[in-house]
């Protein structure tokens, strides 16, 4: 943070001419802003001069607008944050990726002094004060109490789901573990299945059951209806004991080992694998390195990526995080515990989105003195997960902060150079349109870094409500949706597909029913060699 604010301070010391006509146009904007508010407060009508973004949740109530003073704070505010981005990003002689940095580390501190956070410069929380008596600070101030012993801000009702019961529901068994995890093979709903089953690699980041949440959610579920044998891995939640495992590891004893669950269970050379966001990571790095198996066939036929990073050069906002300092001072953390803890991964992603995931809970705990309402998706975000050491720190370096992956064989796994070139699997990529932790231009470019036939979906929403988007009447979501194969401008793309009011799913079954073979009889679970061991969500899913 400090060296990229630096270097904007420096660059512009350096041109204060330039720097001067940029105040010169703040002060022209502020003009005009008072005018703005002058003839609102007579009973004038104009647009705001600053308009929020329409997803921005801050200032909705009629106060900002219909009132002189809050109609002022919010232009004023608004004004200002536009400003100093602008500057940021016009800052001459810098590297375009110092001024991302300075940019989120900017907007970190905008968003913290928003006069939506604080009580009496919130028309709401005013207006709440009031009509309660005063009963919404009292109440505000116990719950902010609680949270400061517990160490974070309360996000959801953490009663109201269980696991296996509400969420994680969807009938099936434990048909395979090792050290590092659980492999879940469902139960099927139809007599009749396609012949190549589903195998989904999970992250391990977060928790498996983000793809098996409530029933009218869950994308498991979904594919099993659909008459699909599913697997997934569930992981295990390390502790010190597994400092030392590996990527390595997770793609030996994790990805493969769940392949050829499958596939011996089934009784088929290949599967269909499904990655999403790390677990895309990994089987990328995966289909690459099973080419190069001199024994056979790769062991995965066809694949599907959600939200997946495969070249790092553009990762997001949470770039800022990423840098050797900081990997520096999180490996020597690490070292002490021998893992990186959840909530440190959690309170990271939240800070790419704060005014969603930090902000609006300041103010609706706080302000209003509401406890937060039971949420699947919140209560799934908030049971974290731990990551080994050896296997975190490997990641950071040579994903993030080296983009070894997309470097034909820089990057060795089990003992194989890696090589994107050799893919030729036939691949269905889905990217969502405000994903802040795997932006959708960068998931694209896998359609121009492997010579192997690619669809690309474009949903909306975001990383984790862009992929729950399950089928409903009326839609709720949209995308485009068509052939990406060598293309390697996004938006080169997206200009020649239209845009679908519905879910994602029904263009991805239909994809995966060209894919997946003939229909066979259902059979259970498991088989002679690999038996039940438990029923699903099984024991690694519970574990904190």
């Amino acid at each position: 943070m400090v060296a990229s604010c630096s270097s904007i301070i420096e660059a512009w010391s350096r041109n204060p001419e330039r720097l001067q006509q940029s105040m010169q146009e703040f002060y022209t904007n502020l003009f005009e802003i008072q005018q703005q508010v002058a003839k609102r407060a007579v009973g004038n009508f104009i647009p705001d001069f600053v308009a929020p973004v329409p997803q921005d949740e801050r200032f909705q109530d009629k106060a900002w607008i219909e009132n002189p003073w809050f109609d002022f704070l919010k232009e004023y505010y608004l004004l200002c944050t536009r400003a100093i981005e602008d500057t940021i990003f016009a800052t001459p002689d810098i590297p375009d990726k110092t001024r991302r940095r300075a940019a989120f580390w900017a907007r970190q501190m905008l968003n913290a002094m928003s006069p939506s956070n604080f009580l009496w410069s919130n028309p709401a929380a005013i207006n709440r004060f009031i009509t309660t008596g005063g009963m919404s600070l009292a109440e505000g101030f116990k719950l902010w109490l609680e949270d400061l012993r517990k160490g974070d801000i309360s996000m959801v009702d953490e009663e109201t789901f269980q696991l296996g019961k509400d969420i994680a529901c969807t009938p099936g068994t434990v048909v395979f573990r090792n050290e590092l995890l659980e492999v879940i093979q469902y139960t099927p709903t139809t007599d009749i299945v396609h012949t190549i089953p589903i195998v989904i690699i999970a992250p391990w980041i977060n928790k498996y059951y983000i793809l098996d949440l409530t029933p009218d959610k869950s994308m498991i579920h979904h594919l099993v209806n659909q008459g699909f044998t599913v697997f997934v891995t569930s992981w295990k939640n390390p502790g010190p004991e597994m400092r030392d495992t590996t990527f390595d590891d997770y793609l030996t004893k994790g990805a493969l080992a769940i392949i050829n669950t499958a596939r011996e269970i089934c009784g088929v050379p290949a599967v269909h694998a499904v990655g999403y966001c790390i677990g895309g990571t990994l089987l990328t790095a995966l289909m690459a390195w099973s080419e190069q198996d001199k024994k056979g066939a790769s062991p995965v036929s066809h694949w599907t990526l959600l939200t997946t990073l495969v070249d790092f050069s553009n990762p997001g906002d949470i770039d800022a995080f990423i840098t050797e300092d900081s990997i520096r001072l999180l490996e020597a953390k690490m070292e002490k515990s021998g893992h990186l803890d959840g909530r440190d991964m959690g309170s990271s992603f939240r800070w790419l989105r704060p005014n969603s995931l930090i902000w609006r809970y300041v103010i609706q705990n706080y302000l209003f003195g509401e406890s937060p309402p039971p949420m699947d998706v919140l209560q799934w975000n908030i049971d974290c997960t731990r990551l080994p050491k050896s296997m975190h720190s490997f990641y950071l370096r040579n994903f993030y902060l080296e983009n070894c992956l997309v470097q034909p064989d820089t990057l060795v796994l089990a003992g194989r150079p890696i090589d994107l070139r050799i893919i030729d699997a036939p691949l269905y990529v889905v990217g969502t349109e405000q994903d802040h932790i795997a932006p959708w231009k960068e998931t694209f470019k896998i359609a121009g870094l492997i010579p192997a036939p690619v669809r690309y979906t474009l949903a909306t929403s975001g990383h984790i409500l862009g992929i729950l988007s399950p089928p409903v009447d009326p839609p709720k979501r949209r995308y485009w949706s068509g052939d990406a194969t060598g293309i390697k401008d996004a938006e080169t793309w997206r200009a020649g597909q239209e845009k679908v009011s519905g879910s994602w799913w029904d263009d991805w079954v239909k994809w995966l029913n060209e894919y997946c073979g003939p229909m066979v009889p259902a059979h259970a679970p498991g088989n002679e060699k690999y038996i039940p061991l438990a029923p699903a969500p099984g024991v690694y899913v519970l574990e904190k």
